[in-house]
């Protein structure tokens, strides 16, 4: 006899597997960019006579004439007594903008042929890029300063934090202008030599040559609104403990990075099937 006072059975709870098939997803994401960074490590430096050490050369040589041109005309650089440091400090956080704006600029366009499948998104493409050269950027950034400092014995007291947070602005606002520029690119072709031809005065115009301090001031007016003097300022202030570089405004720098990233990635999320099918 049946007892009608027993509850029904209540059918089985299927096992929530959200959090696995996000640790799934996570995962494979991981895999896709880290085998997007190896393949752009063997295509590029497999090419490049010297391989990976070019990368520490281009920017030592660069360093080096610079510092020997100057010291022609100079007695002392603007900072210290070093023109090798003085110019190293600003050309570092440059360039290591300059590289990841470029690269990850180009980084659909590298990776289209990949971009076809489902499992490479424009994200894995753009973050790949981005991960590998800015590791390689600061690498390069502290191999040729710590260079310099033995090379002229120098008894330079470095303060760590504005050095870590110059660089840091550095690759924050290299991702932004790349983010911008790749979506440009990718619809306008004609994009890239424009861009090439406004950045061209960016390096005189960031500080690397010459302190902020000691423009006119109609140009201090102008530049101050170029993120870069900022960067370059705020690098220099840690490895000369009396240069105050009371102009720098980090609030400022984080503002044109974060926006220009932004829209880049709303833009790209928005178009980057029409830059893949052209």
């Amino acid at each position: 006899m049946t007892n009608l006072s027993q509850p029904p059975l209540s059918p089985p709870v299927a096992p929530d597997l959200t959090p696995v098939r996000s640790s799934n997803r996570r995962f494979a994401a991981m895999r896709t960019i880290v085998a997007l960074m190896l393949r752009e490590m063997s295509t590029r430096y497999s090419r490049t006579p010297g391989g990976y050490l070019w990368n520490v050369i281009e920017p030592l040589a660069a360093i080096l004439f610079l510092s020997l041109g100057f010291s022609l005309f100079l007695r002392t650089p603007a900072l210290g007594t070093s023109f090798l440091l003085f110019y190293a400090t600003g050309y570092m956080p440059f360039d290591l903008y300059g590289v990841i704006a470029r690269t990850c600029g180009g980084a659909i366009t590298f990776s289209r042929p990949l971009l076809r499948f489902p499992a490479v998104t424009w994200v894995d493409a753009l973050l790949a890029r981005f991960a590998l050269n800015g590791l390689t950027g600061v690498l390069n950034t502290g191999l040729l300063l710590g260079g310099i400092l033995l090379l002229i014995d120098s008894r330079t007291i470095l303060d760590l934090p504005p050095i870590l947070l110059a660089l840091s602005l550095s690759l924050m606002l290299g991702l932004g202008v790349g983010a911008v520029n790749c979506v440009l690119t990718g619809l306008f072709p004609i994009w890239s030599l424009l861009w090439g031809i406004i950045n061209r005065p960016l390096f005189l115009a960031s500080g690397v040559f010459f302190l902020y301090d000691e423009m006119s001031p109609l140009a201090r007016e102008i530049l101050w609104y170029n993120p870069l003097v900022h960067v370059v300022g705020l690098m220099r202030s840690g490895f000369y403990p009396t240069y105050t570089a009371a102009y720098v405004n980090v609030t400022y720098v984080m503002l044109i990075a974060t926006t220009l990233l932004a829209l880049g990635l709303l833009l790209l999320g928005r178009y980057h099937r029409d830059i893949i099918n052209r």
